[in-house]
């Protein structure tokens, strides 16, 4: 028999003693609607899924669907060793807490008390803010594809830190917003490194993994490391064709755990049954951020902290390369739910609810529909048309959002990427969705050229300014637009060319791509981490830079240069 065939038939044995050890525990009818859930990942040709149901202390139902590798035919296993993606925050977030109960460190300290290369921003950032997404410092793998390094490239840790040691501005005042950052987690691991004299990898060793008997588990900061038993990352080309998604990191923090379905049970029952810990520590773990306006956020310390179905849920979930992960834990049913995939256009979270349904009965408040804010009534009928019509037409805000304001039959609508809202009057000037009323709208004139949109809602305040949207600039208007932009924070730089009368984005590390003009000063391309510039002028008029504004990146600063 063939080494191949021989380890084929090893974890076809492996599965079938862990699978059907774990499936005696559940009646046939559960695991066949579990199966179903995962039947069409399920083959020979296909990466899929791994699924680990906790109840109590003891792993209920393991099983893999589908393949960890697809050159070797080696299937999934609830043994096979999956990249955690951020559901890896949250295991970083534990080892802060348990710095400080040991008194080594207090949450809202400064960071600069432990790491001194940091710029002193002239503003506090606490180890808090960190935990709670909630410091305004710029995600680091945005800056690092500004930068020039494609996320499928070698990246360091090394790296990151001189990234993150040359920015001279945050996204927003730290405490005021809530913005998903990677860098602030990737800090965290210094921050233990520099408390405890460890890096993360040994911290969580000796204080989380070894203690909760995780064996199969790390935090893996040499991508070169061979892994026994890994589970391989891929992408979909077709309905039956799959390439591989690499992923090269050998930074943790914010990502980068290795373990299984059988280690990560143990680390759902800690929320409940603690053996690492104590109850004071998962309190801490879980506990709601709150902004500098009062508001709490959902987000807590590396974990989400949801109601489902009238259930406390602790969860996270977590996407790099090809890998999907999404672990949720109810701690007052004592149950968690796990699933790890290696294929990118999967969806965990949506399985997981599809999973815990089959469990879980709603005892949430039965609520009735809910009913628009008004009816047709005199507050959806705009009579006085002359006077709302020079507020229609398209509007953009800095961050690049769009919106178009028509008027049809004296009715108002709001149209946003393909969707359209009506609006109606609310208080005094402002303007209300329909079927949403917490969002508001306040028109202002402020000249016969220059009107703009306040919105206000519970997630986003933003000022959109109008913009002739059927316009066309010639080529010498759009020359006054080309010439080379570059970023001090990040010693990198982009060219804006033209190119048959349309602006093009190019730069040495990517393919060149299109640039759509909005207005005057807003600039639109296909790169995803940064596919918003916002252009900035001195008093003459003249263009002296761009500011990227997109996605978790805010007010990057690129300077026009000179020597066109």
């Amino acid at each position: 028999m063939s080494i191949q065939k021989k380890r084929l038939l090893f974890c076809l044995i492996v599965v079938f003693g862990i699978t059907s050890a774990a499936a005696q525990s559940q009646p046939d009818s559960t695991t066949q609607k579990i199966d179903a859930l995962f039947k069409w990942w399920d083959s020979p040709g296909s990466p899929g899924f791994v699924v680990g149901i906790v109840r109590n202390d003891s792993l209920i139902f393991a099983k893999g669907y589908g393949m960890a590798n697809l050159e070797y035919n080696i299937p999934i296993t609830p043994e096979t060793i999956f990249h955690m993606a951020s559901v890896s925050k949250q295991f970083t977030a534990f080892s802060i807490v348990l710095l400080a109960r040991q008194g080594k460190l207090n949450l809202d300290d400064d960071i600069r008390k432990y790491l001194p290369w940091f710029p002193d921003l002239k503003v506090k950032i606490t180890i808090r803010n960190l935990l709670n997404h909630t410091s305004g410092i710029r995600d680091q793998w945005q800056l690092l594809a500004i930068a020039g390094t494609r996320l499928d490239d070698v990246i360091t840790r090394d790296q990151i830190i001189k990234i993150l040691g040359k920015q001279q501005a945050l996204n927003f005042k730290p405490n005021d917003e809530y913005s998903y950052s990677n860098s602030g987690f990737t800090l965290l691991g210094e921050i233990v490194r520099a408390v405890s004299g460890k890096s993360l990898r040994q911290f969580t060793d000796s204080a989380i993994f070894k203690p909760l008997g995780m064996k199969n588990t790390h935090f893996h900061d040499d991508y070169t490391e061979i892994v026994p038993n890994r589970s391989y990352s891929y992408d979909r080309k077709d309905a039956k064709h799959f390439a591989n998604s690499t992923l090269s990191y050998s930074v943790v923090g914010a990502t980068s755990l290795f373990t299984n379905v059988d280690d990560m049970s143990k680390w759902v029952t800690n929320f409940y049954n603690q053996k690492v810990g104590d109850q004071k520590d998962i309190e801490q773990l879980t506990q709601h951020g709150k902004l500098n306006n009062g508001k709490d956020i959902d987000y807590a310390l590396g974990i989400s902290v949801d109601d489902y179905k009238g259930y406390k849920m602790y969860s996270h979930n977590g996407a790099d390369a090809g890998y999907r992960t999404m672990v949720s834990v109810f701690p007052e049913l004592k149950m968690g739910f796990i699933i790890f995939s290696n294929l990118g256009d999967t969806n965990p979270f949506g399985k997981a609810n599809q999973l815990s349904a089959l469990f879980i009965k709603d005892r949430s408040p039965k609520s009735a529909t809910p009913k628009p804010a008004v009816a047709d009534s005199a507050s959806a009928i705009f009579n006085d048309t002359l006077a709302i019509k020079k507020f229609m037409g398209s509007y953009i805000a800095d961050d690049g959002t769009r919106y178009g304001f028509t008027l049809k039959n004296k009715k108002l609508y709001l149209q946003e990427s393909g969707k359209s809202s009506q609006l109606v009057k609310g208080i005094k000037d402002t303007l209300v969705m329909l079927y949403w009323p917490v969002m508001k709208i306040v028109f202002t004139a402020k000249t016969s050229k220059e009107i703009i949109v306040n919105e206000y809602d519970p997630y986003n305040n933003r000022r959109l300014v109008k913009y002739n949207a059927d316009a066309k600039q010639t080529d010498e208007v759009l020359r006054t637009y080309t010439g080379t932009y570059y970023c001090p924070e990040l010693d990198c730089n982009y060219r804006i060319v033209l190119k048959d009368h349309h602006l093009i984005l190019t730069n040495n590390k990517y393919n060149d791509t299109p640039l759509t003009l909005y207005g005057d000063n807003h600039l639109t391309d296909g790169f995803w981490w940064m596919d918003n510039l916002l252009i900035l002028r001195n008093a003459k008029n003249q263009i002296t830079g761009f500011e990227v504004n997109s996605g978790r990146i805010r007010h990057l600063l690129f300077k026009k240069e000179n020597r066109d």
